[in-house]
């Protein structure tokens, strides 16, 4: 069974600086598009940052210049590293992957359990 562990968030004061890892485990044949997301209180959830299996990436423009995304495929992770953060970034982050389970078949989203960011003012 395919998991998404997160990692790293926590409590940050305005303007510092967190690191989100992600982890895959499980037996599968390969990822592709890995991605964050963060769901505010009372918001839907939105996209944070995408990157595919060969490195290209994609930002909200929210976060451009403040956030990078990227993955180690040796290790089935994927991070966020977020700097100068403002009380607006305070939500709680999911980890998703397109898994494709047994080679020639269909990608499956999966979905981590969700870390949370909160940063004070």
């Amino acid at each position: 069974q395919v998991q998404l562990v997160e990692s790293g968030g926590g409590l940050v004061q305005a303007g510092g600086s967190l690191r989100l890892s992600c982890a895959a485990s499980g037996s599968f044949f390969s990822i592709h598009d890995m991605g964050w997301y963060r769901q505010a209180a009372g918001k839907p959830r939105e996209l944070v940052a995408a990157i595919s299996s060969g490195g290209s990436t994609n930002y909200a423009d929210s976060v451009k210049g403040r956030i990078t995304i990227s993955r180690d495929n040796a290790k089935n992770t994927v991070y966020l590293q977020m700097s100068s953060l403002n009380v607006e970034d305070t939500a709680v982050y999911y980890c998703n992957a397109a898994i494709e389970l047994i080679w020639g078949t269909r990608r499956v989203d999966y979905w981590g359990q969700g870390t949370q960011v909160t940063v004070s003012s």
